[in-house]
């Protein structure tokens, strides 16, 4: 199997490297001026390189899906992206969030146990009998691609064993257990409980070495069988939960985000964050560092979009991939087009999302309305 996307030489600010050490925006901004000269390897659709072509693509070696490819380390990887400032950018997300998508609720008698595991390290929950089996009912019965094929439990196990990380329970409510010792590929994991309405989500980050885009996020749940998903759609409290847990973990804030759901469908989690827009007692970062965090994440939706169409979604495909005639035609298309207007960067990020949706639009599987 043959996949197609490209990668291409890039200019991108480093001012993560002052952010992450908990320095200001006002450091990330002389840092980023002292890097200006500097250039290395983005990935992504050649953002606003108007002359990206075939030349500047990497060679293709397809694996096909499920197989244990022949992974390389992940500096080599033409998918490799700069990580941009880590949470002190604030994320403005206007909830859409719709209960009905979630399906086969945990009623709140099953979860009460939680309560006792407030404060004790994730590892004596991940172990406990009960919360194994709440764990069997709601996440995924697929194929994870962890390094090599295996279930995504095993995985999830797999970073939480032996966590020192404590269980915290926020508002008597939102229940969050984690851990970071997946033995390579950084991997690391989380599981969010809401003990009222009984929604069980989890997620797991890792850096994947095989082809497809890195590092990449996963949130997966049993009671979800959307076709689409929206960061946006999912409860406020797990946004604001996941975003101090990326934080905290050290995962930038902009990266490849995909939902698999109970249907064992990998789909995308599609960023509707706006980063330019403050949040309360955080002021909103430069326009130049916000607005291309806001194209780059536009950039890895689509990427992400046209990764799984040519895997057929599936939770543990492996590829590497170039770009193909009809991506290299839009992207030309896209360039010429922005390349002419007042706001070449807000048309990057219009006309990149509208492709996304026309992307995941032919893909969709429809499935009846909710009740």
């Amino acid at each position: 199997m043959k996949l197609v996307l490209d990668h291409c030489e890039g200019r991108y600010n480093s001012s993560e490297s002052v952010l992450t050490k908990g320095g200001s925006w006002q450091d990330a901004i002389l840092s980023a001026v002292l890097a200006q000269t500097q250039s290395f390897v983005r990935f992504g659709v050649c953002g606003a390189i108007p002359d990206a072509d075939r030349h500047s693509l990497a060679p293709c070696r397809g694996t096909g899906i499920g197989e244990h490819a022949g992974e390389r380390p992940s500096t080599e990887s033409p998918w490799v992206r700069p990580q941009p400032p880590q949470s002190q950018q604030p994320q403005s997300l206007v909830s859409k969030y719709d209960k009905a998508i979630f399906q086969k609720t945990v009623p709140s008698d099953q979860l009460a146990f939680l309560n006792a595991f407030a404060g004790a390290t994730s590892n004596d929950l991940v172990r406990d009998k009960q919360f194994r089996k709440l764990m069997h009912g709601v996440i995924p019965d697929c194929t994870f691609h962890y390094g090599r094929d295996m279930s995504l439990i095993d995985a999830l196990e797999m970073v939480l064993r032996d966590s020192p990380l404590p269980v915290r329970i926020r508002d008597g409510r939102y229940v969050m257990l984690s851990g970071r010792s997946g033995p390579y590929l950084a991997g690391r994991g989380f599981m969010w409980i809401d003990l009222q309405d009984g929604i069980v989500l989890g997620g797991f980050f890792f850096h994947p070495t095989n082809g497809e885009p890195t590092p990449t996020a996963t949130v997966f749940s049993k009671q979800v069988k959307e076709e689409s998903l929206k960061m946006s759609q999912l409860p406020p409290a797990f946004a604001e939960d996941m975003s101090q847990w990326s934080a905290q973990a050290g995962i930038p804030p902009v990266l490849t985000r995909y939902f698999i759901t109970g249907s064992n469908r990998k789909i995308v989690l599609e960023h509707d964050e706006d980063y330019c827009t403050s949040v309360v007692g955080i002021p909103a970062p430069p326009p130049y560092i916000c607005g291309q965090m806001n194209a780059d994440s536009a950039d890895v939706d689509l990427i992400a979009a046209y990764y799984l169409e040519q895997t057929n979604h599936a939770t543990n495909a492996t590829a590497w991939m170039i770009t193909g005639d009809d991506q290299i035609a839009w992207l030309k298309l896209r360039n010429n087009t922005c390349s002419v207007g007042p706001d070449p960067l807000g048309c990057h990020i219009l006309m990149t999302r509208e492709r996304t949706r026309v992307i995941i639009g032919r893909n969709l599987v429809p499935h009846p309305a909710h009740r």
